[in-house]
């Protein structure tokens, strides 16, 4: 009867493993809010995993945003291919923007959509669109008029980043059936788009005016996923906003560009001190956690690591200046290498990861003031001699002042001391302080002086 027992359980919970988890009815919305970085890129990534874990119906991602940096925006855009779920692009509210990294991940998602009043392109790289770089002269044609000359790719390395964005984006336009012909306009020209002419150039999938009139035009719309065709049903759903957790602000904090700057620099200054004035601790404490915090930072941003290196010579040469005082040669080349390097350290066009130049040069004075001047004091602080203590009065010349009994005192910095001497000694005798000992002074009497 026992077996009998036993075996049930068994079956039972054979059975029980056999029966499909319930899906939930939540539609995740997941916020793609500014420039696109590692905090986005980490927040949207993580939200899509979390998604797929409580077996959602499908992803709303609202999109927001100016572009951002190649490496995040390509994260995200394999996190969107990879998902095993149908993820809705949508550019919302009205006056919101997809451009340049924006653009590449709306035509990556299953179902593209914006809102009125939005707009989306101005694909090219923004290394490939600044300003800055040579452009081709205008060349004359047969008839002597002149030729319009190319918006991009007037170099090899341009052509060569001009065209690899191109494939990319003409590659998601293809996956998801979406007009490649503009895609490539958007990288090459960087034209852009209104909601209603997308829609009517087959860019986008939809236009809604709001996330209701967005889940209301979903309902019964069917996706390609993979080989597979699922058919959306939104009457049944509720949505939940993914908020954004303390992980997520602590990366947004930490890679800002401004905040990974000064973090380098305070995580320097600690350790100097600690070195110059050793035993106390902290500044070596705090200076070793800024340090690996900021680094982490790097790791995730365009650094550059020449403007890195110049950063901390800089910081060398002021240092050996208060150290070494050479006229101001090694201060003014310290001051310079750091802030070529402080301008340069950020390896990219963008203004979202630019640091600001008030910072660069309010921390080039703070930095020319600590450690040429005021490293300098405490280290010419440190070479003077001791004039603390009885030993100091060694070599001074004082008058007896008063006798108290047999033994004679002098004023010495307006106190009252008691000397000893191999001569007797009476008021008004001129001494000199020949050592100490204990907290009485040995004199020697001043011959032929009163």
């Amino acid at each position: 009867m026992s077996h009998i027992k036993h075996y049930s359980y068994v079956f039972l919970l054979f059975c029980f493993l056999q029966i499909p988890a319930h899906a939930s009815n939540k539609v995740w919305l997941i916020d793609v809010k500014g420039g696109i970085g590692p905090a986005t890129a980490d927040h949207m990534v993580r939200g899509l995993e979390q998604a797929q874990e409580e077996q959602a119906p499908f992803v709303i991602l609202k999109i927001d945003t100016p572009g951002g940096l190649d490496s995040a925006m390509r994260q995200m855009i394999k996190a969107v291919l990879a998902s095993g779920i149908p993820i809705i692009g949508y550019v919302s509210p009205s006056g919101a923007r997809a451009a340049s990294a924006g653009t590449y991940l709306l035509y990556a998602t299953h179902i593209a959509a914006m809102a009125p009043a939005t707009n989306l392109g101005a694909a090219t790289p923004v290394q490939i669109g600044a300003p800055e770089l040579p452009s081709i002269p205008n060349q004359k044609d047969s008839e002597g008029t002149d030729e319009q000359p190319a918006l991009v790719g007037s170099t090899a390395m341009e052509r060569k980043i001009i065209n690899d964005a191109v494939a990319y984006i003409k590659g998601l336009a293809d996956l998801r059936e979406r007009n490649s012909e503009w895609a490539a306009l958007a990288v090459r020209e960087g034209v852009s788009l209104p909601a209603e002419e997308a829609l009517s150039l087959g860019v986008i999938d939809l236009v809604a005016a709001d996330i209701n009139n967005l889940m209301q035009q979903l309902d019964g719309y069917i996706v390609k996923l993979g080989d597979e065709e699922l058919t959306l049903s939104t009457s049944e759903v509720d949505l939940y906003y993914h908020p954004i957790d303390w992980r997520n602000e602590f990366l947004s904090v930490i890679t800002d560009p401004n905040v990974a700057y000064i973090l380098i620099l305070i995580g320097v200054y600690g350790l100097i001190f600690e070195a110059s004035s050793p035993g106390f601790g902290v500044p070596g404490i705090i200076g070793a956690v800024c340090i690996f915090v900021a680094l982490y930072a790097f790791q995730v941003l365009p650094v550059s690591y020449a403007g890195l290196a110049l950063m901390v010579l800089g910081i060398g040469l002021m240092t050996a200046e208060a150290f070494a005082p050479s006229f101001g040669i090694l201060g003014l080349g310290g001051i310079a290498a750091f802030t070529i390097g402080s301008i340069i350290l950020m390896d990219t066009e963008l203004t979202e990861y630019q640091i600001a130049i008030p910072l660069i040069l309010a921390f080039t004075a703070f930095s020319t003031v600590l450690l040429v001047f005021t490293l300098g004091l405490l280290v010419k602080a440190r070479k003077q001699v001791v004039v603390t203590g009885i030993n100091h009065y060694v070599g001074s010349i004082a008058e007896v002042e008063s006798l108290h009994g047999d033994t004679p005192l002098v004023r010495l910095d307006g106190e009252l001391w008691q000397v000893q001497c191999d001569q007797p000694l009476a008021l008004h005798d001129s001494v000199t302080v020949r050592a100490a000992e204990g907290v009485g002074l040995v004199v020697t009497k001043n011959n032929g002086e009163r």
